[in-house]
């Protein structure tokens, strides 16, 4: 399947262990950026009740939700520990210092 690569800015836009929000047609994207300058997207809803992952902590490649405190892997999506649940993770290119995030994958989800 031909991916569809939308500019989403710099990495320099996120800081270490930050996250932007970018908003698409099929919702929320949370744009993660570890201290070691990896950048990992995933969907911006907590697969408990839905909890803004963009605005939670970020460790090693893992994000915990503001809300209940789950961590999810940047990584696969997934509920890491005991809970169980995932958030779909979107493809992202860096070419130098500018990202790009990958919406076909979004559009499947309606499928």
């Amino acid at each position: 399947m031909e991916m569809n690569w939308i500019a989403i800015g710099s990495i320099s836009d996120i800081p270490r262990r930050g996250a932007r929000c970018v908003a698409t047609p099929g919702g929320k994207i949370a744009v993660f950026r570890t201290a070691e300058d990896q950048v990992f997207a995933i969907e911006d809803h907590c697969p408990h009740k839905g909890g803004p992952l963009s605005q939670g902590i970020v460790h090693g490649a893992a994000v915990t939700c503001p809300l209940h405190n789950w961590v999810i892997s940047l990584e696969t999506g997934k509920a890491l520990g005991a809970d169980e649940g995932a958030v779909r993770t979107i493809p992202v290119r860096i070419e130098g210092e500018r990202l790009f995030i990958a919406l076909e994958a979004l559009a499947s989800r309606a499928a």
